[in-house]
């Protein structure tokens, strides 16, 4: 026999951490937690706190706002095409894990790997922190609540969160140099 792998282990964590949280009750934290959720889902949340970020922050805050979007944009991309079809984990099965209906959201038809919603969220927070560190700072919380949100409400196993939020980092940091870096036009 062979001792099992590094990968066979994280997956047995990952599991057993999600039917954690599944089995826990957590009535006060379910409503809100499904409402960040939904209002997560395809960047309405990040869409409105980049206008919040364009009305308030001048120039600089709508310069930031965009590349902020931008990331967004390319982590969608990146994300929700070539790294989920390579993924191809299937989403959790919240019926075995008696995942409190009052939690749940619409179950995504894509596959899990990785979480799309969390790194939406972290390839905005990340893109904000080069010129907004202070913002960045508030937001990189709500971020964390983000990805948490698609394990409370079942849809994501906690594996896919903290890919998500690795990979959306990497992008928002990306995007955000390349657009610290670009040629600016004369005045």
């Amino acid at each position: 026999m062979t001792p099992p792998s590094v990968l066979d282990d994280l997956t047995r964590l990952d599991l057993a951490t999600y039917q954690a949280i599944a089995e826990t009750p957590t009535p006060t934290l379910d409503e809100p937690l499904r409402r960040l959720s939904l209002v997560a889902s395809h960047s309405k949340l990040w869409m409105g706190i980049a206008a919040l970020i364009a009305a308030l922050g001048g120039a600089s805050g709508r310069r930031t706002a965009v590349t902020a979007l931008t990331a967004v944009a390319v982590n969608s991309l990146v994300v929700n095409l070539p790294l989920k079809l390579l993924g191809r984990r299937a989403r959790p099965d919240r019926v075995a894990a008696r995942v409190s209906p009052t939690r749940q959201v619409p179950m995504p038809t894509s596959p899990s790997f990785p979480s799309g919603h969390a790194a939406s969220a972290f390839a905005f927070v990340a893109a904000v922190a080069r010129t907004m560190p202070g913002v960045a700072r508030c937001l990189r919380a709500l971020a964390y609540l983000v990805g948490y949100s698609r394990v409370h409400t079942g849809v994501h196993y906690p594996g896919d969160v903290i890919v998500g939020a690795f990979v959306g980092t990497a992008i928002g940091e990306s995007v955000a140099y390349a657009a610290s870096h670009r040629p600016r036009g004369r005045r």
